[in-house]
This record gives C-alpha cells, structure tokens and sequence, in this order.
C-alpha cells in the first residue's frame, strides 16, 4: 500500500475564532496550531472571513486591469530597487513572470491617476481594503505565534501593531510555450515576516518540504496561503523556518495572485527574545537592523542570504 501524499495543512479562523477571548483555552488551541504548522511546514493554508471570496474576485478584477495596460503605459511606473514597488517586467530570468508592487495609500492614488488619468472607479478602495485587512491578519497570526512559543509579552514590548508594514504586489504568470521550461517563479524563501497569498482560480504554488519534496498546494476558492517568511526565523531563533517555494505552470489559464509581504518598518531591530535562546537553540542571529539587510539582499536570490548577513 503506496504512502499517504503529503498535504499542507489547513486552518479555519472564522469570525468566531478570531472573536475568542485570548485567556481562553479555545484560543490558545488554536495558537497552537498556527505555531505548530509554522514549525513543521514554514507555511499553511487559512480560511478567513474577513477577506471574503466577492472582495478577492474584485482585487483580481483591477489586477487583470492593471497587467492588461499597454506595456508603455505599465513601463512608466518602473522604480529603482524592487524595495520600492513599481512594476517588473518579464526577463530572461523570469520569462513567464510580470508584476507591480503599489506600496501605501498615497501611492495607490498615485498610480491610479498615472495608468490610468480619467481614474479607475473603485481600483483604490479594493486595494486600500485588502491591504488593510491583510495587515490586520499578519498581526493576528503574529500575536498568536509568539503568544503561543510563550513570549506574548514580546509582540508589546516591541511595539509591533505600530513597526510593522504591509505592501501589496500583483503577479502575473503567462503560459509557457511548446517546449518551454513551466516555472513560473524560481525556488526562493521570502524576506518578510509573514506572506499571505491569494490567487485566482489557477493553481501553480509548490513547496519544498523538509523530507526534500516539492508538492503542490492546493488552494480552494477563497482562501489563502501563509507562508513564513526569514525575518521570522530569526525573531524566533530559527524554531520556524521559511519554506522553500516555487510557481509551476500548467493547463491553459494565465495565473494571478496578490501577494501580502509584511516586514519591520525601517529602523527596526531584529533580536531574539532571552527566552528562546538556549542549549538546544543557541543564539543563530546577530540583532540587526532588518531594512539595511533587506537594502543590501533584497536581491540576493541565496538562500543563506539572511545567515551570510546575520548568521552568528
């Protein structure tokens, strides 16, 4: 009898779930899950009611919009670094890959009148809500994470509801051609704290799992996918890991997806608690200052960026 394939776990935190009072045993049983999956996965697939299925479907309504522009008009809202959003065009390096990253409420106005000058009915309030609401998840999951590795007083004595920024960046994945390599996006692990990832109904996200394979995660309609992210590792001494992943295309639908990339504000020092430094974890990361890593690796596609930069 063959064995069971690997999936990546699932979790429900419905609005009952997240209205639960935090000293109660129900809530920490569902911290626990969150950290547990974290630990043995680097990444999990969650249900949430709060970004609902209609306001998903009108988010992949103006990314469809944005990435059907002209390539000159799309063109003019290149930026320096990728640090800074803007918009990526398809290379030799990513053929199959296209994005933009819009980052903060003045800019999303910005863009709007830049891609499109007589305005974009509705394009900005979808943008703003999801980002918004993709924020409020991160810090939830945060708080249940650290809460649940026992340094819950951590998450306040550093502030993190106020040093913590979210951005939003539109993918695009095109269909390969006849004898065409299918990946999408290369094998990477994400400099952030956390990832949520949304997509339209085109699946095509893979992970590489810590027994050394690569399987598919199956995201149904609707819900979303967390995916841990290198600055996590070190605020918890390497007890979670981010995940190798990748993109793989097949069938015969372009993908899209929006992805929700939280990281320290700039200024902010990564610093393992006291707590979680011990025999069996000894410190692994030096405290530094996370936007001068992400300054100087945020193109560095190593996945020993993070312990080449910080590693003790």
């Amino acid at each position: 009898m063959g064995e069971a394939a690997e999936e990546i776990p699932s979790i429900v935190l419905s609005g009952e779930v997240v209205e639960l009072d935090r000293e109660s045993e129900e809530w920490k049983v569902v911290a626990k899950k969150v950290r547990e999956v974290c630990e043995t996965w680097g990444c999990f697939v969650v249900e949430y009611d709060k970004i609902p299925i209609e306001l998903q479907e009108e988010l992949f309504e103006t990314t469809k919009d944005m990435f059907d522009l002209p390539e000159e008009t799309k063109l003019k809202y290149k930026k320096a670094t990728p640090k800074d959003g803007g918009y990526v065009v398809s290379n030799p390096f990513i053929p199959l890959y296209e994005s933009f990253g819009v980052y903060g409420e003045d800019e999303v106005r910005a863009f709007e009148k830049l891609m499109w000058p007589r305005g974009k009915p509705g394009f900005c309030e979808v943008q703003i809500s999801v980002t918004a609401k993709m924020l409020e998840l991160n810090l939830l999951l945060l708080r249940m994470i650290f809460e649940s590795i026992g340094v819950g007083d951590f998450y306040n004595s550093k502030a993190m509801d106020d040093n913590i920024v979210g951005r939003l960046r539109a993918h695009k994945y095109k269909l390969p051609k006849e004898n065409q390599d299918p990946i999408g996006l290369k094998p990477h692990v994400d400099k952030t704290i956390l990832t949520i990832l949304c997509q339209n109904s085109v699946q095509g996200l893979e992970v590489l799992t810590k027994q050394g394979n690569w399987i598919p995660i199956n995201i149904p309609r609707g819900a979303l996918v967390v995916i841990v992210g290198d600055a996590l590792e070190a605020w918890t001494n390497g007890r979670l890991h981010p995940p190798k992943h990748r993109v793989v295309m097949s069938g015969d639908k372009e993908r899209y997806s929006c992805g929700f990339f939280a990281i320290p504000k700039d200024g902010v020092t990564i610093e393992a608690p006291p707590e979680l430094v011990d025999n069996d974890y000894p410190l692994r990361y030096r405290p530094f200052v996370y936007s001068e890593y992400l300054a100087k690796h945020i193109a560095n596609v190593s996945f020993d960026a993070l312990k080449i930069y910080a590693g003790v």
